[in-house]
């Protein structure tokens, strides 16, 4: 039997000094504690201990393999995510101005037909007056001006900003519509941006 400090006992089993406190704890090898000092009590050849600190330290090393593979496949899971969660939020984005653009076309063609019928059928009416009276209607169902942008707040709820970064992200906003760098519009006190035409990204940094 002999008695070693915790140093001597790390460099007798080529292992790190926090491997024989755990050994110590485990029970695996016997402490003694002399004024104060601890030592460790070992035979004097180290085949069956040994053995098992080397047993020790191979499932040490595949937890820790298994652990990185692990934290590998989640920080893969979590990109392909937020990959798949912008691509679908810009889909809708698409689509919205796709649908907004065949109301577009739809009401362009309607207000060609009106032209047509208020200048060769209304004989007793101004086909001027007729049409600002369809215009007003217009006004009131599509707003032409705006119809192919998106509101900001729109916007950000497709993107799924968080809240505490929304007032941030709003302030540059608001900050680039002073600017008049033409790539957003107001609208009845409201911004609107075309995500189709312009890019935004450095507006949306955080």
């Amino acid at each position: 039997m002999k008695k070693m400090t915790i140093a001597d006992a790390a460099e007798y089993f080529n292992v790190s000094k926090e491997a024989i406190h755990n050994r110590i704890r485990r029970g695996s090898l016997n402490c003694i504690v002399e004024n104060g000092v601890k030592y460790v009590a070992v035979e004097s050849t180290k085949t069956g201990t040994s053995d098992n600190m080397v047993s020790d330290n191979r499932y040490t090393q595949y937890i820790e393999q298994e652990n990185e593979r692990l934290r590998e496949k989640v920080d893969y899971l979590e990109k392909e995510t937020n990959r798949l969660r912008d691509q679908r939020e810009q889909m809708l984005i698409n689509e919205r101005i796709k649908v907004e653009q065949i109301y577009k076309e739809r009401d362009a063609q309607l207000r060609s037909v009106l032209h047509v019928v208020a200048t060769k059928f209304l004989s007793h009416a101004n086909p001027d007056a007729v049409m600002q009276e369809v215009d007003a209607i217009n006004a009131d169902v599509v707003d032409t001006e705006i119809e192919e942008w998106v509101s900001l707040k729109s916007f950000l709820k497709l993107k799924r900003i968080k809240d505490k970064e929304k007032k941030k992200i709003k302030s540059r906003f608001e900050s680039a519509v002073e600017e008049s760098d033409g790539r957003l519009v107001i609208r009845d006190e409201k911004i609107f941006l075309n995500p189709s035409r312009f890019d935004y990204s450095d507006l949306l940094c955080f």
